[in-house]
């Protein structure tokens, strides 16, 4: 007999309340990473969760992106203290145009997202300080 329990059934699922830390590489101008700044202290990733929550996700949409994103960020998650982190990568791109930014995730069950004007603005702060 199998006994199963207690088991995450979704566990590609961001859950951006156990986001402990950042990791960011601004990307410079010959289109490599600059150094990987860590950020970690409490008031700051407060901030991220809250900037990452105001992402409209698109799962299934694969845009055709030009030119090298902006940032690379990496979140990782505590999800369980016996456990290693998660981690997953977003490219960001900020639009001059409008203001805007686009995001892709390594996770599938995110994939595409983007952030208004407002947003993206709060999150080019945090991230390129």
């Amino acid at each position: 007999m199998l006994l199963i329990g207690c088991i995450n059934k979704d566990p590609e699922k961001v859950n951006l309340n156990q986001l402990t830390r950042v990791d960011v590489q601004v990307v410079k101008t010959d289109e490599s990473y600059g150094e990987t700044v860590t950020i970690t202290d409490k008031k700051t990733v407060d901030n991220l969760k809250k900037v990452f929550k105001k992402v409209k996700w698109e799962p299934n949409i694969e845009p055709k992106i030009v030119r090298k994103e902006d940032v690379k960020a990496t979140l990782f998650f505590e999800y369980d203290q016996n456990m290693p982190e998660r981690l997953f990568e977003y490219e960001i791109w900020f639009n001059q145009d409008n203001n805007t930014a686009m995001i892709i995730s390594n996770n599938e069950k995110e994939g595409f997202g983007t952030l208004d004007k407002n947003n993206a603005k709060k999150l080019k702060n945090i991230l390129l300080k």
